[in-house]
Order: C-alpha cells, then sequence, then structure tokens
C-alpha cells in the first residue's frame, strides 16, 4: 500500500516517512501544496496524510481540489495538524477522512500511536466506505 505524506516540516516529514516505511508502506513525501496535489494525481496514493498549514497552497485548498478531481477524490484523506482543531467536522464534511493532532502522536517511540490511528482507514479486506471513520477524530478535542 502506498501513502502520500504532504507535510512542509522535513523533521515531521521525515519522522512519518520512517515509521510507515517500518511499517511496511511504500512512501512518498512531499513539501508543499501545489507538489501535493501533482504528486496525488500523478501517483495516486492508497492514503494522503495532509498537513494543514503548507506553502504554495493552504491544506484546506488541497484538501478541496482532491475531492473535486475525478482522479484523486476517492482517497482517503487524513488531516495532520499542530493545532487543536476546533473545527474538524467542518474537515471531515469537506472530505476529509480523519483528523489526526500531531500532539498526540510518539514520534520518539516506535510509532504505535500514528499506525493505530491509521489502521482502521488501511485495513485489507474492508470496504473503503466503512474505512473512513477509523481515523475520524484521533487525537481531536471536542
Amino acid at each position: 500500500m502506498t501513502i502520500l505524506v504532504i507535510e512542509d516540516s522535513r523533521l515531521l516529514r521525515s519522522a512519518i516517512s520512517r515509521i510507515l516505511v517500518k511499517a511496511g508502506y511504500q512512501v512518498t513525501a512531499v513539501g508543499d501544496g501545489r507538489e501535493g496535489l501533482n504528486c496525488a494525481e500523478a501517483t495516486r496514493p492508497d492514503l494522503i496524510l495532509l498537513d494543514m498549514m503548507l506553502p504554495t497552497m493552504e491544506g484546506t485548498a488541497v484538501l478541496r481540489e482532491l475531492k473535486t478531481n475525478l482522479l484523486t477524490k476517492q482517497i482517503p484523506v487524513v488531516v495532520l495538524s499542530g493545532l487543536s482543531q476546533k473545527n474538524d467536522r467542518r474537515l471531515l464534511a469537506d472530505g476529509a477522512s480523519g483528523y489526526i493532532e500531531k500532539s498526540a502522536l510518539d514520534f520518539d517511540g516506535d510509532g504505535s500511536t500514528l499506525l493505530a490511528a491509521l489502521q482502521p482507514l488501511l485495513g485489507q479486506g474492508t470496504h473503503p466506505a466503512e474505512r473512513m471513520t477509523g481515523a475520524a477524530r484521533y487525537g481531536a478535542t471536542a
């Protein structure tokens, strides 16, 4: 399975990629919104991890474009944010499959927190519509 990571922080991009590769996923990681859109369309990954604060194009605009493009609209998108989201419902309404606060992830450990949050979306043998609620509010505050 392939995962596209769209994250502007080189350190976080590297940490997330390392965790996912170690878990057996193929990972492509890019640092800005426009590049992420181009990569998603060209490679059509199984899942996209999308930061909200990106150069060239903010994450909400990237999400909207991903969900209106016929080539990418079926790809589950999990939003990553360093901010406590009060509008996670809006992100889900805009097409995000889930939301994860970066502060809830343990990048120094084995990455099990990230993998556990993504597992429902990456579970094999499950219909995509059933997978989309698994990480919906991981780490989010009500």
